[in-house]
């Protein structure tokens, strides 16, 4: 893995962080907030930085940053132009080289008709680190497969069970092709930047050889756009968030597409009761469901269901 961390500190702090880019296989987030311990996540427990860049389980001496110094790793981060990130800003997070997501917060500053225009004042930033798994969809790639070629599937997970990693590397194995099917054409809508973690529009995780992305773009906006423009066999999107999206869903399906999407969730009862669709509504765009969840820490697949025989 190429360590990226250091990048995102300015020259002068570089020696500060060296243990800690060190560990950034193990590292889930780093979490700095104006005149609190800086917190680094990682291996399912927190740690503190110290003052002299090595990591503790207290934070009684742990190092604390002030506002100066976010604002200036704000300012490296964005190229010392905050001006050309003012649109990310306002979605409150910058995808940076490497795949990692800046995610800001602050002052927030309205526009009159109550919209967000920009935030100010930053006193918290959290550095999301990517991690992408290459192979984390080896245990259920074989599921994907049937009489008919590939299925639609819907991965259904509560947060931090690990549906971004398990759809990104689904989707990277049926665009290169694998054991159980030739290669397809697939079109992502990444509206967060977190499937491609792409950066100047080049994805930073490798999404496989026959994939099209679209980056930062509403999912409602992107998946007709690529329905249009690019013909995908299959159409791909992380976090399922309305009854729009899986309207135009329906729509990409009865086109042709194979449909692959996670959606936050205990079970699928959750989600259909969330939707409001009924069950043949469900059963028609879906072919496998996919249930995540923890065991012993680890982020596991709990339940593998065929949507035909679901009665939940």
């Amino acid at each position: 893995m190429k360590n990226t961390i250091l990048q995102l500190f300015p020259a002068e702090q570089r020696g500060l962080w060296q243990q800690t880019a060190a560990c950034q296989k193990d590292i889930q987030e780093i979490r700095l907030r104006a005149f609190r311990p800086v917190v680094i996540y990682m291996g399912g427990r927190e740690r503190f930085l110290q003052p002299d860049g090595s990591l503790s389980d207290s934070s009684l001496r742990a190092l604390c940053v002030s506002p100066r110094e976010l604002e200036g790793l704000l300012k490296h981060i964005c190229h010392y132009s905050l001006y050309a990130f003012e649109e990310e800003l306002r979605q409150g997070f910058i995808t940076v080289s490497g795949g990692h997501r800046v995610g800001v917060a602050g002052q927030a500053v309205l526009e009159s008709d109550g919209r967000l225009r920009s935030i100010k004042n930053i006193s918290y930033i959290n550095i999301r680190i990517s991690h992408q798994v290459m192979g984390a969809a080896d245990g259920v790639i074989s599921h994907m497969y049937g009489e008919q070629g590939l299925k639609s599937a819907l991965i259904v997970s509560p947060p931090g069970c690990g549906k971004t990693t398990l759809l990104r590397d689904l989707i990277r194995q049926i665009s290169d092709g694998c054991a159980y099917g030739r290669g397809m054409t697939v079109g992502v809508v990444d509206e967060r930047s977190e499937l491609a973690g792409s950066f100047c529009g080049i994805p930073q995780n490798d999404l496989g050889m026959r994939t099209d992305v679209l980056d930062g773009c509403p999912k409602l906006v992107g998946m007709l756009l690529l329905l249009r423009s690019m013909s995908p066999q299959v159409i791909a999107i992380d976090e399922l968030g309305s009854s729009g999206e899986l309207e135009q869903l329906a729509r990409a399906s009865a086109c042709g597409c194979r449909i692959l999407a996670t959606v936050h969730g205990e079970s699928i009862k959750d989600v259909k009761r969330r939707f409001g669709a009924d069950k043949e509504k469900w059963a028609g765009l879906f072919d496998i469901c996919f249930l995540l969840g923890k065991e012993n820490g680890r982020c596991i697949v709990r339940q593998v269901v065929e949507m035909g025989e679901s009665n939940a």
